[in-house]
């Protein structure tokens, strides 16, 4: 029986005489020119222990202590605010800190290689583990995401936080919003971007600082924390193992959304909960295309640090407890998301396209791509398969609504468009909706959305794939610093962004910034390569290729991702260049 970590977890002088107040004034203006001017300030931040000891779990079946160690850091003050961009994939990553002078925000950019990706301050957290006798058993380093999981910690500080709830890792992520809200908390366990520490069941005193670069970046004190750790071997075998919720760290894979890992309930099937890829897709190796701490990526891929507070954390809640699952409205466990409902009656009037803003739909490389053969059920085969994202750059939402008239086996779909209050003053038809029962989809798909081609070497099309549909879902966090994104999206959960089989209407929604990924474990998310010579090609992700879905652009709806491939019948490989400066396959 296999657990998973669910834990996912700011003067006035008086004179008396006519001739002194003129004096003084004078002095103090003369004064008033020779100060300088008051320095752009920043928040309070301090490192801090929750508890003064923490029990971790190794499993003898495989051992290994994730170190969550419950330090946390503190801003007081005003926010730590972080904004993380790169200009185009030929650019590197760069990233600004909100500082505030009179009491108005400024931005002040950090030294060049400060961060080199999305996912975090790299080399953050120092953690040294000593045994019993002293003796130093384990030192490393650890990135740190300020979006992890967070709380309040006063009474008088914000109700919630305006920040997102996790730090990107999907490779072609163009911006991203850090921060930690003034009298909150961010847990700086690093999850599993991090590997498990081999320590024998045992007592241990760990030390948690920050690292001096940071210390001097932001003003940190030089206060480790101190906690005692108590390492405690458990089996599956152990009697009590299936009833207590004592879960071993996220790997991999899991709470990956869209095709692997995501455990949703039976009633709300979602993007692939538990699907394993049948002999015709190609296994998928880790890649790292997850972006909000949902972890709804549609696939196989590295699961973010964990997102809940710390109370939460505490119970320790295992992947086989209802509780742990996304149920309806949630999105990581924990939190609840209020739906997008969609409407119940057709719409009625004369469709219109009004003059309002209106989303940007773009698609990114393809990356996570693999070579598969058809196994068994389809001997003979070789597949190409990769991860593909199509994400809104906006200014508005994509808004999509499906109703079915009885009895038919598709729906009617139409597009919405909103004024800037965000009052409904338009639809438009656009398409169609259609039942998808098989594994790892089974909900409604949108016809049309994007289509995956493989070009050849003169771009001309090879092979097309017969993915043509899609359930629309926020699933990674692509820009959040463009013009309207919204840093805390509905519908991340896919076990109810797309309906049941019995639905009569469905509301398909992708926000602005974020993006959906569909992995390479999914079926359609492939190219049959069996007859294709070796060469030079193009994976062509192109969203919205009919055109039938209004935007603000179309001629930024295409990515292409060069590859290479080679090798024999059956034993077919592919070579995937850098893309610019993204070294991703």
């Amino acid at each position: 029986m296999t657990r998973r970590r669910t834990a996912r977890l700011r003067r006035t002088l008086l004179a008396g005489t006519t001739a002194v107040a003129v004096t003084a004034v004078t002095a103090g203006i003369v004064a008033a020119a020779q100060e300088p001017a008051k320095a752009a300030t920043g928040p309070e931040l301090s490192l801090v222990a929750a508890t003064t000891s923490v029990t971790l779990t190794t499993w003898k079946e495989e051992p290994g202590v994730y170190l969550d160690l419950g330090t946390y850091l503190i801003s007081e003050g005003t926010p730590l605010e972080l904004k993380v961009t790169r200009k185009s994939y030929k650019d590197p990553v760069t990233v600004t800190q909100t500082v505030y002078e009179g009491g108005k925000a400024k931005a002040k950019k950090l030294p060049a290689g400060t961060v080199k990706d999305f996912s975090g301050l790299p080399g953050f957290s120092e953690i040294t583990l000593t045994d019993k006798a002293g003796k130093k058993v384990l030192t490393r380093s650890e990135s740190f995401c300020p979006n992890n999981a967070s709380g309040r910690v006063r009474p008088d500080a914000p109700s919630t936080s305006k920040y997102p709830e996790s730090c990107s890792t999907n490779p072609f992520t163009l911006g991203s919003v850090w921060g930690v809200e003034k009298g909150w908390a961010a847990n700086t366990y690093a999850g599993s971007y991090t590997e498990p520490a081999q320590l024998p069941a045992g007592t241990y005193t760990a030390k948690v600082g920050v690292a001096k670069k940071y210390r001097d970046l932001f003003g940190i004190a030089d206060k480790p924390a101190t906690v005692k750790v108590t390492v405690v071997e458990r089996s599956d075998e152990d009697p009590e193992s299936t009833a207590e919720a004592a879960p071993r760290s996220a790997k991999a894979g899991e709470h990956a959304g869209h095709g692997a890992g995501h455990q949703a309930p039976s009633a709300h099937a979602g993007h692939g909960p538990g699907h394993a890829p049948t002999p015709a897709e190609a296994a998928a190796p880790v890649t790292s295309g997850a972006g909000p701490s949902y972890n709804v990526g549609h696939g196989p891929l590295k699961a973010a640090p964990p997102a809940l507070p710390w109370a939460l954390k505490k119970k320790q809640l295992s992947a086989q407890s209802p509780q742990a699952r996304d149920g309806g409205g949630q999105t990581d466990g924990s939190r609840q998301a209020p739906a997008l409902e969609p409407l119940s009656k057709r719409p009625t009037g004369k469709a219109s396209v009004p003059d309002v803003p209106k989303p940007d739909l773009r698609s990114l490389p393809a990356y996570g791509i693999t070579i598969g053969d058809g196994g068994e059920d389809v001997p003979g085969k070789d597949y190409l398969a990769f991860s593909a994202n199509v994400w809104n750059a906006g200014p508005a939402q994509l808004v999509v609504d499906g109703f079915r008239s009885p009895g038919k086996a598709k729906m009617d779909a139409f597009q919405y468009f909103y004024d800037a209050k965000g009052k409904q003053v338009g639809y438009t038809p656009t398409g169609t909706m259609e039942w998808d029962p098989r594994p790892g989809h089974v909900h409604w798909h949108f016809t049309d959305f994007a289509s995956y081609r493989l070009l050849k070497a003169d771009k001309k099309e090879a092979v097309r794939s017969g993915k043509e549909a899609f359930c629309l879902a926020n699933t990674d966090a692509i820009d959040y610093t463009v013009k309207n994104a919204n840093w805390h999206p509905y519908n991340t959960d896919l076990a109810t962004a797309c309906g049941e089989e019995n639905s009569i209407s469905v509301r398909e929604v992708l926000d602005v910034g974020s993006g959906d990924t569909y992995t390479q474990d999914l079926p359609g998310q492939s190219f049959d390569i069996t007859g294709v010579p070796n060469g030079t090609y193009y994976i062509q992700v192109l969203a919205n290729p009919e055109k039938r879905l209004k935007e603000t652009n179309l001629d930024n709806n295409s990515a292409l991702r060069k590859i290479v491939l080679g090798g024999t019948p059956g034993k077919r490989t592919v070579t995937v260049p850098a893309h610019d400066l993204v070294n991703a396959n």
